[in-house]
């Protein structure tokens, strides 16, 4: 069984949306999936509760020490893939699930807070020595904009640079949140739309990233990216105690 985690200390960065596509994604890839829930907010529950189809189940684990024998469990009931959403902070929880997870996904707008508050997640997601990778998130259609989160979001001169970055970026759409309050997933509510198919090709990326087995050794090093004058210095990356003593 695969575990992948959905994790930023930014509240509206699109988790549990992305959660939710990337099961359904995964479901029609011929996946068992199981969805957990470690955010007390409970948006994958509420979603559950307006949904007429059983699949995926949502299991709420709140309890950091539960996750791991919860996750063993489900490997032995069958289940091929676990998706994780985790609340918009860095709790207990949080750094269970990032333990147990075979990937690591950090969803991102495109806006300088959002940046910003990936340099936390990545600095424990790096002491767990978890493979990871960004997922712009809501981001407009075209603009200058998109490029600036990118090229601060992963180091364009660094060979591997697609094993940061996930591809494809999810548009910012209506059909996200309309899907998410009828109980669908997107791929559901609007199975040709692009939106279907952005996250369809999103989950692509991701379970190739999953079969290809890369650890965190073999990622990409997020460090020294380059400056833009619409998006933060790339110091943002560094673990918060270094990017400190750099501000004072």
């Amino acid at each position: 069984m695969h575990t992948i985690v959905l994790a930023t200390q930014k509240g509206g960065s699109g988790k549990s949306t992305l959660a939710i596509g990337l099961a359904l994604a995964a479901i029609e890839a011929g996946h068992t999936v199981r969805l957990i829930e470690t955010d007390s907010q409970g948006t994958l529950s509420n979603w559950q509760s307006r949904r007429v189809y059983a699949e995926p189940i949502v299991d709420p684990v709140y309890v950091a020490g539960e996750i791991e024998q919860r996750l063993q469990s489900l490997s032995a009931s069958g289940v091929t893939l676990a998706i994780i959403d985790t609340a918009g902070d860095i709790g207990a929880a949080t750094t269970a699930a990032i333990r147990c997870a075979d990937l690591c996904l950090i969803p991102a707008r495109p806006t300088i807070a959002d940046i910003e508050a990936t340099a936390s997640t990545l600095h424990l997601i790096r002491s767990n020595d978890t493979p990871f990778a960004f997922v712009l998130n809501q981001t407009p259609i075209l603009g200058q904009r998109i490029n600036n989160a990118a090229t601060a979001l992963c180091d364009e001169g660094t060979p591997d640079s697609a094993g940061v970055l996930a591809q494809p970026f999810i548009v910012m759409r209506n059909d996200h949140q309309d899907a998410l309050s009828a109980g669908l997933a997107v791929s559901e509510y609007a199975p040709a739309g692009k939106s279907a198919d952005e996250v369809r090709g999103l989950w692509q990326w991701v379970e190739a990233r999953l079969d290809a087995g890369l650890t965190a050794d073999e990622q990409p090093i997020v460090g020294d990216l380059p400056a833009s004058p619409d998006i933060l210095s790339a110091m943002f990356l560094k673990p918060p105690a270094e990017t400190a003593a750099a501000a004072s």
